[in-house]
């Protein structure tokens, strides 16, 4: 990613590295209560991929897909992630993960969000509805940074070989 903004933008994530910092140890604190309501991390990516699909952020979708991939997700559920109620391929937890993340993230009426909330306890445990709720109301506040910064998709390389590397601390975190 190149270190100069496009056009006038700023990247507040840089601009402002403490304020970051802290939507950064927000993310910790998130990845360690998913973890222990016992989220995978296939799920959270999952979330994560379908907060920022709803967003339309770039950047976010770029890095979450590829995490998601690496952790074994397949192709064809990313490819209909979009259609996640009609593609008969995501579990009854999944499911109700992500109508929960949606409602989070597009915050629906009243009832829309009462019933959101009651499908997924039906498949949810209190601590699994809160970690997912925070894992999207955080994806969306990484969403907005990159959307507000214009942060672009960096141009993928040849198709040479990849190599194994290191998680960016943005990766790791959500």
């Amino acid at each position: 990613m190149s270190t100069t903004p496009p056009g006038d933008r700023v990247w507040i994530d840089r601009q402002s590295p403490q304020a970051y910092r802290a939507l950064l140890e927000t993310a910790k604190a998130v990845r360690e209560t998913a973890r222990a309501a016992g989220l995978d991390r296939t799920l959270v990516e999952l979330v994560n991929i379908r907060v920022s699909q709803i967003n339309g952020c770039a950047s976010c979708l770029h890095l979450h897909v590829r995490v998601a991939l690496r952790r074994g997700e397949t192709t064809q559920r990313l490819a209909v992630l979009p259609a996640w109620r009609d593609a008969g391929l995501f579990t009854d937890r999944e499911q109700a993960a992500l109508a929960l993340a949606e409602s989070v993230t597009v915050l629906p009426d009243a009832r829309v969000q009462d019933q959101d909330y009651a499908e997924a306890a039906r498949y949810l445990t209190p601590e699994e509805i809160s970690a997912v709720a925070w894992v999207a109301l955080t994806m969306n506040a990484f969403n907005r940074v990159s959307i507000v910064s214009r942060h672009p998709v960096p141009p993928q390389m040849a198709t040479a070989p990849r190599t194994p590397r290191a998680a960016t601390a943005q990766e790791d975190l959500t």
